[in-house]
Formats: structure tokens, sequence, C-alpha cells
């Protein structure tokens, strides 16, 4: 597809900056950055508006009639940045593109997810843009989604669950890749990969709370306990009691409170 934007991409997003600055408030940015836990400069500007910004400039590259290139170029001039607020539009833009994405762009979201050290950067890029990317292509990706399943850093591996999650709506589950990726990291101590773990769980339960069931009760004594809760909120009623009350006494007999377990 031929680019479409005519406007230089380094001044629009000069633009951009420009409509940016004075959304945001002092005590929000503050608020923001403890929040997140963040090492980015935050400017404090509600998301909402943020995202509306965002869909102005992506019609400045072309809208539906934006290139591969107008966006890809467009998310790294955003993101090369130590501000939140851009970096996260950057993601925006990715999501709001992802129809032209294709599995060799991963390896640029592998370098951005290295350097997004927060779930509200992480998240996004792993479920609206790299599970998009990889519910049209499984096989281009699969290859990328198992490094990051195995990669030292937590946040790749968070990353590799939740991009699981847009099959799992979509009805089309990779239930063998859910249980490759899961099994290993059950085991961890990280929260944000145990809560990951049962944010999978859960979107399966809605539409096949069999299968999360059995996998719960061949793991009970060692799933934590943001697992556990995250897994079991979306079955029936009568098997997340049963599962429950299987778990506190599998975690009483190992001398611990089980579902105080993070």
């Amino acid at each position: 597809m031929t680019d479409a934007t005519t406007t230089p991409i380094p001044a629009l997003v000069a633009g951009f900056d420009h409509d940016l600055d004075g959304l945001g408030t002092a005590a929000r940015a503050t608020y923001d950055q403890q929040y997140h836990k963040s090492e980015f400069a935050h400017m404090g500007v509600p998301v909402p508006e943020l995202r509306k910004l965002v869909k102005a400039l992506y019609k400045e590259i072309g809208g539906r009639r934006a290139g591969h290139d107008d966006v890809t170029t467009l998310a790294a001039v955003l993101w090369d940045s130590d501000v939140y607020e851009r970096r996260l539009a950057a993601v925006f833009v990715l999501a709001q593109g992802v129809r032209l994405l294709e599995a060799p762009d991963l390896q640029d979201v592998t370098l951005m997810l290295r350097d997004a050290p927060m779930w509200a950067l992480v998240d996004p890029l792993a479920g609206d843009v790299a599970g998009k990317v990889a519910l049209r292509d499984r096989e281009g990706t699969s290859d990328t989604l198992d490094l990051w399943a195995a990669d030292g850093d937590f946040w790749l591996r968070r990353a590799a669950l939740l991009a699981l999650i847009p099959g799992i709506r979509e009805g089309r589950p990779d239930l063998v890749r859910v249980t490759r990726y899961a099994d290993p990291m059950v085991d961890e101590s990280e929260f944000f990969v145990r809560k990951a773990i049962g944010w999978v769980l859960r979107e399966i339960a809605y539409k096949d709370p069999t299968w999360v069931a059995a996998w719960v009760t061949a793991r009970l004594e060692r799933l934590s306990g943001v697992t556990f809760r995250e897994a079991v909120r979306r079955l029936p009623e009568e098997a997340a009691a049963r599962l429950t009350a299987e778990y506190k006494a599998a975690g009483a007999g190992r001398g611990v409170k089980a579902l105080a377990r993070g």
C-alpha cells in the first residue's frame, strides 16, 4: 500500500505534542507515576483524551488509507521519548493500525516490551497488538511468542500469555499453547505472571468452563491465590465452590493460607 501522509511525521508529532501539552494536571501526573511505579515522566493526561488525540493524529497519516510504514514510523517516533503519554500513544497507533502489521513486526514489539517495564504499556502491546497479529498468523508468530514465554524478563512472559487472549475471545483458543506457556510459570513468585495466568483462564472460562475446571483441578497444590481467584471467577457457582473448598484444603495441608497468597 502506498504511504498516504504528506506532512512529515516529525512535524505531525510536534503538533501532537503541542495539543497534548496542557491536557494533564500536575496532581494527576504525580498520582499516575506513583500508581504505576513508573520510571517515565508523566503529564497526567486522562486516557480518553489521549485516545482522542491519537485518533486525530492517525487521520493525519491517512486513516484507513495509511500504509504500513506510516503506522510503524509514527509509532517509532512517538515511542522515542521518556514521557509515558507519548509511549502510550505509540501503542495506541499500533493498535489502530494493527491490520497492517505482520509477523516480522513483532520483532519491534519485542524491543518495545523490553523497554516498557510497566503493565500499562505491556498489556496493550501484548493483547491489542501482538495478540491480534498472532490471531491472523499463528504460524508466523509462533516462534516469537514461544521465545517470549521462555524469556528471562517476566514482562515478556506476561506478554506471551496475554497475547493468547484475542484468540480466546474470538472463539479460537490455542489451548495447547495456553498449557505449554502457563504450566512452567505456575510456580513463579512474580505477581504479574501469576495474575496473567489467571486472566487467561478466566477468559477461557466464559466459553469452556469445563476445561478450566479440569486444568485448575490438576494443579490445585501449585496455584497461587491470585491465579486461583481469577481462574474460578467465571466458573459456574457449583464448580467454583467445589474447587475453592479443595483449594483451601490443599493449602491447609501445606500449612498456608491458600487464598491469601498472592
